[in-house]
């Protein structure tokens, strides 16, 4: 199997998702991974949440039969996360409360989707990649 990694951050996230989007089709699983960006000063996310399940999801991804986009989209810093007016808070397709958040993304829309608290459950991970 094989994972096709693409990385988004706000600014560059139009033009990537429809790169996205146009290739779907060809995979048998298309995920959108919203996570925080690193603090410069330690290289690591802002977001415990994140660094616990970003490893997770990427193992899980990696066992699979198939061939899985991912595109990571990086929220931004904690400021820029927290304003109410986020524009992936208010993107009626998205509407993120938290993250992490990993959503499946079918035909052009969200088909499920995993919430900060439960992104890093294995269980969780298999259901949403198989459709279940």
């Amino acid at each position: 199997m094989t994972v096709k990694l693409v990385d988004a951050t706000i600014s560059s996230f139009g033009s990537v998702f429809e790169k996205f989007k146009a290739e779907a089709p060809k995979n048998k699983v298309n995920l959108i991974l919203f996570l925080a960006d690193n603090d410069p000063s330690t290289n690591l996310s802002w977001c415990p949440d994140c660094v616990r399940a970003e490893p997770v999801i990427l193992k899980k991804l990696e066992a699979l039969p198939d061939d899985v986009a991912l595109l990571r989209a990086y929220v931004g810093d904690r400021p820029t996360w927290r304003n109410p007016q986020h524009p992936w808070r208010v993107d009626s397709r998205f509407k993120l409360k938290g993250v992490p958040t990993l959503i499946s993304w079918e035909s052009d829309a969200v088909k499920g989707r995993l919430e900060d608290y439960e992104a890093h459950l294995e269980h969780k991970i298999n259901a949403l990649v198989s459709g279940n």
